[in-house]
């Protein structure tokens, strides 16, 4: 239980009104009328009102010596977080020469009548590198290599694959240039020879060389249809592209490969053909920040003393690429103090500082008097007179900041030769400055934890600092074979598409969240524990319903309902509750049915059936009244069909 704040003084207006109207009736009975159209009693309340806000005041001392204490223990707030996303920069028509974008370039949301525009920058250049086809190799998974370029360039018929196809068979494009970050186009002229695939799930995979390992490339819009007829394929080239040597000649590659066919899908019966083949660059993916740079910061000038402090004029200061530096003049250069956590461990001759990120304060180290009366410097001081800035720092972020996809599309810097922006995923991680009040919360945690991770709940505290833009973490005992592991699943936080619908690419954290949550807990963990840090397994559920109207109006009670399907099956904000699914809770029909009967509109849940599913592979069980969880696993939802028919009973 915590300990009871004091009410120093719990008299209000009233009261006090009433007490002064009782000391008038004993010093002054001659005054009767104590109506409040009387002037006396006006001035009564007048001053009343004056000492009672007073009394607020006074009130508030206990709070203030609160927050008091938390600065005393250390206890600072932690700062915002900025969202980041994935843009692409489409280029009016190909270029033949480099388009630089430059780090600052700034994209924004569409400005309305009652919202703001969102306004992101670019984190570091990007080149948007022009390309085309140099040559052409058809590899099967034997290895065996053939030069089809001379073939393509008289126009004859090339076949991508063997006669026969096998999995792992490939075609790979030499360009002239490694084009990482680029968008491409690769136009084909097919004629239709591999029969056998479905047009809209071939078993292909576009990939290109990273120095180590052919790396997966996302697709987007494919008119070729598997190879099978006249289109093009966009694809989005990730980071990592290198140089490489293939069939005797260095150039950047690019490979369109045949995969394992999954449960469902048909594979090739005979090789697709091409007689003609380009490719061209179109556009480059950058990183965006919901931030913006400041660059040469003044904070002001040294005064030669220990324990200065200074503000900058805009706070506050992210942290997420790491604390910025301050830079301290002398002579005609310039030193470098680097940003610690605390002055406990410097030395008098090392240039240190700390930064109150949310602030914006920077403090420089203090000198403390010694029993026997000596001063002990906890770093060094800046001359008197030195000039002190920022080279450059970030500030802004924020959930502002986590806008759904393609809502990035206003370009707000000019770039020539770019025509339109667009983001193809949710921008995430964004996160507000923390409040006192949640700082008040977290401080007895932090008392008791003393930076150790011992219990599950240390682990998740410590796992949520490090990561703020985790939505929801969880730590699991160990599993058979894991004797001696503590396993932390991390769900990030997604911003849903239209209808409460989360993908399930959204719920897999970025590896830097997962490298983040690993390091703060691998300095914390005890001695011998083993640590896994992973995204928790999903279990699939869809939902098939029928159901009948009270009304006419069947399409909207049928996406009202798969809406609140969507939105109670979801790991992030479903259940209950609204928190959340919880961990290896069990689906039952019931509850279901209930979901469905409470929609407006809906007459009779005629029928309704639960089915399990994996949602990666999109396989659906048979169908059951329950569908269990795994107690390290969440519910998602995946493709929920719902039939709805008009004139049932009111």
């Amino acid at each position: 239980m915590a300990l009871p704040s004091p009410n120093l003084d719990d008299r209000r207006f009233q009261q006090l009104v009433d007490e002064a109207k009782r000391y008038v009736q004993q010093r002054a009975p001659e005054w009767t009328d104590h109506n409040v159209s009387d002037p006396g009693v006006t001035l009564i309340e007048t001053f009343a009102y004056l000492v009672d806000q007073l009394l607020y005041r006074l009130n508030r001392v206990p709070e203030k010596n609160y927050s008091a204490f938390l600065d005393l223990l250390g206890i600072r707030l932690f700062p915002p977080a900025a969202a980041t996303a994935e843009v692409d920069f489409w280029l009016s028509a190909p270029q033949p020469e480099t388009v630089q974008l430059r780090a600052g370039t700034e994209v924004s949301t569409v400005r309305t009548e009652t919202e703001e525009a969102v306004v992101f920058s670019t984190v570091d250049d990007l080149a948007i590198v022009p390309s085309s086809l140099e040559r052409l190799v058809t590899a099967s998974v034997s290895g065996e290599q053939n030069d089809r370029t001379a073939r393509l360039a008289d126009g004859l018929d090339v076949p991508c694959f063997q006669a026969r196809p096998e999995v792992g068979d490939a075609m790979l494009f030499a360009l002239p240039a490694v084009v990482p970050r680029c968008i491409l186009i690769v136009r084909l002229d097919s004629r239709v020879e591999g029969v056998g695939v479905d047009p809209r799930q071939p078993p292909l995979a576009w990939e290109v060389w990273d120095g180590a390992r052919w790396t997966a490339c996302e697709i987007g819009p494919d008119t070729t249809g598997g190879l099978n007829r006249p289109g093009e394929v966009v694809v989005f080239v990730p980071a990592g592209h290198t140089a490489s040597v293939i069939a005797g000649r260095r150039a950047g590659w690019l490979r369109c490969r045949t995969t394992e066919p999954k449960p469902g899908q048909p594979f090739y019966s005979e090789s697709p053909t091409i007689r003609r083949a380009e490719v061209f660059t179109v556009g480059g993916t950058a990183t965006v920040a919901h931030a913006h740079t400041v660059t040469d910061a003044p904070l002001g000038t040294s005064e030669g003393v220990a324990g200065q402090r200074f503000r900058l004029a805009r706070p506050p200061v992210l942290l997420d690429g790491g604390p910025p530096v301050v830079e301290v003049s002398a002579g005609e250069g310039w030193e470098r103090w680097t940003a610690v956590e605390h002055f406990g461990e410097s030395s008098p001759t090392d240039r240190h500082v700390v930064i109150d990120a949310t602030t914006g304060e920077f403090m420089f180290p203090p000198a403390v008097r010694e029993p026997d009366g000596s001063l002990r410097a906890f770093g060094a001081v800046p001359a008197k007179g030195a000039q002190l800035r920022v080279p450059h720092y970030r500030t802004g972020g924020g959930t502002a900041g986590n806008v759904a996809r393609s809502t990035i599309s206003v370009l707000r810097s000019s770039v020539p030769y770019v025509a339109r922006v667009d983001n193809r995923e949710a921008a995430r991680g964004g996160v507000d400055g923390e409040t006192v009040e949640n700082a008040k919360l977290r401080a007895p945690h932090l008392l008791r934890l003393q930076e150790r991770a011992v219990t599950a709940g240390d682990f998740e505290l410590i796992a949520g600092q490090a990561a703020p833009a985790a939505a929801r973490i969880k730590c699991v005992p160990a599993v058979a074979g894991e004797a001696g592991a503590v396993r932390v699943l991390v769900v990030p936080d997604a911003v849903a598409d239209e209808g409460d619908r989360l993908r399930f690419e959204q719920l897999i954290p970025a590896e830097q969240m997962l490298a983040a949550i690993a390091q703060a807990l691998d300095e914390r963990r005890l001695i011998g524990t083993r640590l896994v840090v992973q995204p928790p397994n999903y279990q699939g559920v869809t939902v098939v319903a029928r159901l009948t109207t009270r009304g006419p109006d069947a399409e909207r009670v049928r996406e009202a309902a798969l809406e609140a399907l969507f939105r109670y099956l979801n790991p992030l904000r479903g259940g209950a509750d609204g928190t959340g699914w919880p961990f290896g809770r069990a689906v039952q029909y019931g509850e279901m049915f209930g979901v469905l009967q409470r929609v407006p509109g809906v007459g009779v849940v005629e029928e309704l059936r639960l089915f399990p599913a994996d949602p990666i592979t999109g396989r659906r069980g048979a169908p059951a009244e329950r569908v269990d969880v795994e107690p390290d696993a969440l519910v998602f939802s995946h493709q929920h069909q719902v039939v709805v028919t008009e004139g049932g009973p009111s």
